[in-house]
């Protein structure tokens, strides 16, 4: 079977999305519209715009949703997905691809997504940090004993598990973790505590977003962050992507699922490699490669 998967935050570049407008007509409409929705002309920035303008959240989401499902609709009749799943902000972009939203409902979704988070990180200072070398069940257990916020966000391969919550804790948990064997504790460049309970305020805000907007049937099953199995109602992929800000990112598990379901070719459609990388690292097995536009 044959499996698309869409990457999240950090993934972008400068010049992303640039060959597409300039090979489709079609791929040219999409970004028109999306600049037209946004209010603003997201197409320079992703163009022509510096890294630093990029890395702006209200910028990255929406970049790295339109680079994704713009791909996929320009690939036409040769996009064919059995099931999806999308990491983090990715899975608005699977459900786009998947028919759940339309692309007007999705980029709207992801904006007000990205300018919620922007506003929660403001609120109190926090941030993530990327642990590697030690077994989950450590990583989960250190967090736990830690005073104050520390929790588990984004498990993204074996060995690989991103911790989100307050500064201090985090930064506790980094050296406790160092100190039990791990071989990285490392804090990351981010502007807050993605998945984890920091992020209530923007949850909060977006689930009224989500509860507003249409969901319609999928055309495959879509493994989400939250549950990490397939899910094929509308009503339950609205639940789930309203916890999704909160909870932990379950790729690991997610991709072992789709793997058990039967996936045996998994496409990244977006920009760069990053879950390209990822899936050798959860099963090397596997069939795992980048969408292409041929115009």
């Amino acid at each position: 079977m044959k499996a698309y998967i869409f990457p999240g935050q950090g993934a972008q570049f400068t010049g992303m999305g640039l060959d597409l407008y300039e090979k489709s007509s079609l791929a040219q409409k999409y970004f028109e519209k999306a600049n037209d929705i946004l209010g603003f002309s997201i197409t320079d920035i992703m163009f022509e715009g510096t890294a630093e303008q990029l890395k702006e959240t209200k910028v990255t989401q929406p970049a790295i949703f339109l680079h994704s499902v713009i791909l996929a609709k320009v690939l036409g009749d040769g996009f064919k997905p059995e099931m999806v799943a999308g990491h983090s902000l990715g899975e608005l972009s699977a459900l786009v691809a998947n028919g759940v939203l339309t692309f007007e409902d999705g980029l709207k979704l992801v904006f007000k997504r990205a300018l919620a988070m922007q506003k929660a990180c403001e609120i109190a200072p926090s941030t993530m940090a990327a642990v590697l070398g030690l077994e989950d069940a450590i990583v989960e257990d250190t967090c736990s004993e830690i005073k104050g916020v520390v929790v588990a966000a984004n498990y993204n391969c074996p060995g690989q598990l991103v911790i989100s919550g307050e500064i201090a804790a985090v930064e506790k948990a980094c050296k406790v973790l160092s100190e039990k064997g791990a071989r990285r504790a490392l804090l990351l460049p981010v502007g807050g505590a993605f998945h984890s309970p920091m992020m209530e305020p923007a949850r909060a805000e977006l689930a009224a977003a989500i509860e507003a907007t249409t969901f319609s049937n999928p055309t495959c099953p879509v493994y989400q962050n939250v549950s990490a199995c397939a899910v094929t109602s509308p009503s339950e992929i609205k639940k789930n992507l309203m916890i999704q800000l909160t909870a932990p990112v379950r790729w690991t598990q997610s991709i072992q699922a789709m793997i058990a379901d039967g996936g045996t070719e998994f496409i990244e459609v977006g920009p760069g490699k990053v879950l390209q990388g990822l899936m050798r690292k959860i099963d090397r097995s596997v069939a795992a490669s980048g969408a292409v536009f041929v115009s």
